[in-house]
């Protein structure tokens, strides 16, 4: 690639999360993995327009959705792809260890607690918890220890947990989710399905699998219907 002549700006202002939709924080996390690539690769510039020819993006909505927070580089000429691979970390809170716990030391609970790639983007899993008595005290295959869910208020003190995950059968959903709330855990993700509900100062976002895995079906009707 032929090097750009950018003038690379600082981040001039950053909106408050509630001026931001969950779309937008969802789009720069592509384009941050997007820019991931790209620098495992040794691009050192790109322009809007070719990083969404290159990873099928929309290049209008790229500059926009970074418009909102500054401005990274020249319009229509491109972006040095370290520096806004940093600022993009930074936005979303990346560019500090976060605390992870996960409730659930079941197969997924497990199967989370030692997937490598949480690490690797700053995510670190400093604890499980369970109300199985013969979990207690055991440890994921990575290393991560089974704590007493009775026992989540005060580790989650002594840990600092930022975010917790819940991994429990859809009955215990809530209750579970109110321990990790009166815990002082800001932030949740769930993989049980149904509603939950949090207080306002909590972000609860769920993960349900089996919804998913209905749209796919319905696509694959779809076109068994249009053949």
């Amino acid at each position: 690639m032929v090097a750009l002549n950018l003038v690379n700006r600082p981040n001039k202002r950053r909106q408050a999360p509630d001026q931001v939709s969950e779309l937008t924080t969802n789009r720069l996390s592509i384009y941050l993995r997007c820019l991931h690539e790209l620098d495992a690769n040794g691009v050192q510039t790109i322009s809007s327009q070719a990083l969404a020819e290159q990873f099928q993006l929309n290049a209008a909505q790229i500059r926009k959705d970074l418009a909102y927070f500054g401005e990274f580089g020249v319009r229509g000429v491109g972006y040095y792809v370290k520096e806004l691979r940093r600022h993009l970390r930074q936005i979303l809170g990346l560019d500090r260890k976060l605390r992870v716990a996960i409730v659930g030391a079941g197969n997924l609970g497990l199967a989370l607690a030692d997937y490598p790639g949480f690490r690797q983007e700053g995510f670190e899993i400093a604890a499980l918890f369970d109300a199985a008595r013969e979990k207690i005290g055991q440890h994921s295959r990575g290393g991560v220890p089974i704590h007493d869910i009775k026992e989540l208020k005060r580790i989650a003190r002594r840990e600092r947990l930022d975010i917790s995950v819940i991994a429990v059968p859809a009955p215990h959903a809530q209750l579970v989710v109110d321990q990790v709330v009166a815990a002082g855990i800001k932030g949740i993700l769930n993989f049980s399905p149904g509603a939950l509900h949090v207080p306002e100062d909590v972000k609860l976002k769920s993960v349900d699998l089996t919804v998913s895995l209905e749209s796919l079906s319905f696509y694959l009707a779809q076109g068994e219907i249009d053949g």
